[in-house]
C-alpha cells in the first residue's frame, strides 16, 4: 500500500481546515451583471452577509476553533464590518479574487488584474495581506442535511485512514442557514470524536507542509 500520510504538527494523524467562501452577491453579479437589479436573487449573498457570516462566527467561538475565510475584494468593500468580524475573531482571511469573476484563460492580463484589485482591496479595508489564494469554482446544488453529512463523514474517515489533509469548503450563504449551522456542529463533533485530530488554517498548513517536506 502507497504510504499517503503527512507528518503533522504534534503527532497529529489528520489536519483539517474549516474554510469559508465569503462571496456575499458576487457569486450571481459575476455570473450574469443584470443581477445587481434583481434584489430576489442577491438576497442569498446579502443573507450570507448579514445572518451566515456572524453565525459561523458565533459556532466557531463556541467549539473554540479557528478557520480561513476566502473574501472576494468586492466582499470586502461592501461588506467592512463583516469582514472585521472575521480578522476580530482571529481567523484567516485569504484571497479569493477582487469579483469572483471566472476569466477567460485567453486574458491573462484580466486574471492579474483581479488579482492585484482583491489583493489592494483587503489590505486597504482590513489591513490584511493574504497568504493564501483559493480559484473560483462553479456552485453546487443544495441537498438535504443527511446526504451532506454522509458525504463528510464519509470523506472524513477515508483521509483520516490516509493521514492527510480534510479540507471542508463552505460557503456562508448556505453552511449559514439554521439547519445548516446545525449540521456544522454535528461534523464538527464527529471530527472531534476521532484522536490525533489537529485542526488549522490554510496558512498553519502550508507552513507545517514546508516545515516537514520542503526543507
Amino acid at each position: 500500500m502507497i504510504d499517503k500520510s503527512v507528518n503533522w504538527p504534534g503527532g497529529a494523524r489528520i489536519a483539517v481546515m474549516l474554510t469559508f467562501d465569503f462571496d456575499a452577491e458576487t457569486l450571481w453579479t459575476s455570473r450574469d451583471p443584470a443581477n445587481a437589479r434583481r434584489p430576489g436573487i442577491l438576497s442569498q449573498g446579502v443573507y450570507g452577509a448579514k445572518v451566515g457570516v456572524p453565525k459561523i462566527l458565533e459556532t466557531l467561538r463556541d467549539e473554540g476553533l479557528k478557520a480561513t475565510f476566502f473574501v472576494p475584494g468586492w466582499t470586502a468593500e461592501h461588506h467592512p464590518q463583516r469582514t472585521e468580524m472575521i480578522v476580530a475573531g482571529g481567523h484567516e482571511v485569504a484571497h479569493h479574487s477582487y469579483s469572483h469573476n471566472w476569466i477567460d484563460p485567453d486574458y491573462p492580463e484580466k486574471e492579474v488584474e483581479e488579482m492585484e484589485r482583491g489583493l489592494e482591496a483587503l489590505k486597504r479595508v482590513v489591513g490584511v495581506v493574504p497568504r493564501g489564494y483559493f480559484s473560483i469554482k462553479s456552485p453546487r446544488p443544495i441537498f438535504p442535511n443527511s446526504h451532506i453529512l454522509e458525504i463528510f463523514q464519509d470523506e472524513f474517515r477515508e483521509i483520516y485512514r490516509w493521514g492527510g489533509l480534510y479540507n471542508l469548503v463552505m460557503h456562508p450563504q448556505v453552511i449559514g442557514r439554521p439547519s445548516r449551522i446545525a449540521l456544522l456542529r454535528e461534523i464538527i463533533g464527529f471530527i472531534r470524536s476521532f484522536p490525533n485530530v489537529w485542526f488549522a488554517t490554510g496558512t498553519e498548513v502550508a507552513e507545517a507542509w514546508s516545515a516537514a517536506h520542503d526543507a
